[in-house]
C-alpha cells in the first residue's frame, strides 16, 4: 500500500542541518508517508549524514543525483521517486513542525476540490535563531479558489505560498504540470504552485507550520535584482496565457511590490548580516 504522504528532501551541501531536517520530518503526528530524499553531488559530507537515516523503515535514500541541471533536477528526481497521494518537498535545511502534516492531511481531506493546502512559516538564522516569525500568505485565510490564489500571489510581488515546506499538495497534479517549473529558475517553487492551483481551491492555514533558514549565501538575495526581473516575466506570462487571470492593473501592481519586494529583502539581509556578526563578536568574547 502506497502512503497518503510522501515528504520529499533534495538535499544539497546541507551537512550542517540535514539531520536536523530529518529528525524534523520524523518527528511527525501523523504517521502513514515516507520520506524519500536524494544528495545531489554534495562535496561537504551531506551524503554521509543520509546514509545514517538510511535504515529507518520511513525512509528511502536514493542513490546520489548527478552533479548538473540545477535545483529542478534534484527536485524532479525526489518527485517522480514518490508514491504518496499528497506531496511536500523540504529542501534540505529547511524544517517543518510536528503536527504539520495531521494539520494540512486534514485541511485537504476536509475540504474536497481542494488541490494545495499552505500554512505561514518562520524566518531562522543559519544559527536556528528566530529572525521573523509568521511570515507568508499576506492576509489569505481559509478556503479560495486556485484563481484567486493566483492573483494573490501576482498582486503580493513575492511567493506568498512559500518555501515548498509550507505546502502540501496532490502529487498526481504535480505530475501532470510536468513537474517542477523551471521556466524562471528562482521562481522554481512559486511557478509550480501557481500551476497547481489551477486544478483546484487552495487552502491557506493559519498555522505556522515550517521553517526557513536564511543567511546571507543564499543565491535569491545575492541575485535580488534578477529575481524580481523574473518575477515581472512570470507576470507577464500568466496574463499571456489567460487574460482573465489578471488585468493590466494586477500585472502593473505585482510588478512594482515585485521590485519593491527585492529592496526590501536586500534591507532585511543588510539587519540579519549585522544582528549575525554581533552575536558571533559576542560568542568569540565569552
Amino acid at each position: 500500500m502506497s502512503p497518503k504522504v510522501s515528504i520529499v528532501i533534495p538535499a544539497y551541501n546541507n551537512v550542517q542541518y540535514i539531520e536536523e531536517t530529518l529528525n524534523s520530518v520524523l518527528n511527525q503526528t501523523f504517521d502513514d508517508y515516507e520520506v524519500v530524499i536524494a544528495d545531489h553531488s554534495s562535496i561537504d559530507g551531506t551524503a554521509d549524514v543520509i546514509a545514517r537515516f538510511a535504515g529507518n523503515a520511513k525512509v528511502r535514500v536514493l542513490t546520489p543525483t548527478p552533479a548538473g541541471g540545477g535545483a529542478q533536477a534534484n527536485w524532479n528526481r525526489v518527485s517522480k521517486a514518490a508514491t504518496g497521494e499528497y506531496l511536500k518537498l523540504v529542501c534540505g535545511d529547511d524544517l517543518i513542525s510536528p503536527d504539520a502534516l495531521e494539520l494540512q492531511v486534514k485541511a485537504l481531506e476536509d475540504n474536497v476540490g481542494t488541490v494545495m493546502v499552505s500554512s505561514h512559516r518562520d524566518l531562522v538564522d543559519a544559527d536556528g535563531r528566530l529572525f521573523l516569525k509568521g511570515r507568508g500568505l499576506q492576509g489569505v485565510n481559509g478556503r479560495i479558489s486556485g484563481r484567486q490564489a493566483i492573483r494573490a500571489t501576482v498582486l503580493a510581488g513575492s511567493n506568498i505560498f512559500g518555501e515548498p515546506a509550507c505546502s502540501l499538495f496532490k502529487r498526481e497534479v504535480l505530475a501532470q504540470e510536468g513537474w517542477w517549473d523551471n521556466s524562471h529558475p528562482y521562481l522554481i517553487d512559486e511557478a509550480t504552485l501557481v500551476r497547481i492551483c489551477r486544478h483546484g481551491d487552495f487552502v491557506a492555514l493559519k498555522e505556522t507550520l515550517a521553517s526557513f533558514r536564511i543567511s546571507a549565501s543564499q543565491w535569491s538575495v545575492r541575485l535580488a535584482r534578477q529575481q524580481s526581473d523574473q518575477a515581472i516575466a512570470f507576470h507577464k506570462q500568466l496574463r499571456n496565457d489567460d487574460p482573465s487571470l489578471l488585468s493590466p492593473l494586477d500585472v502593473a501592481v505585482g510588478n512594482a511590490k515585485a521590485i519593491a519586494m527585492s529592496y526590501a529583502r536586500r534591507l532585511a539581509y543588510v539587519r540579519l548580516n549585522r544582528r549575525m556578526g554581533h552575536q558571533h563578536a559576542v560568542e568569540s568574547t565569552v
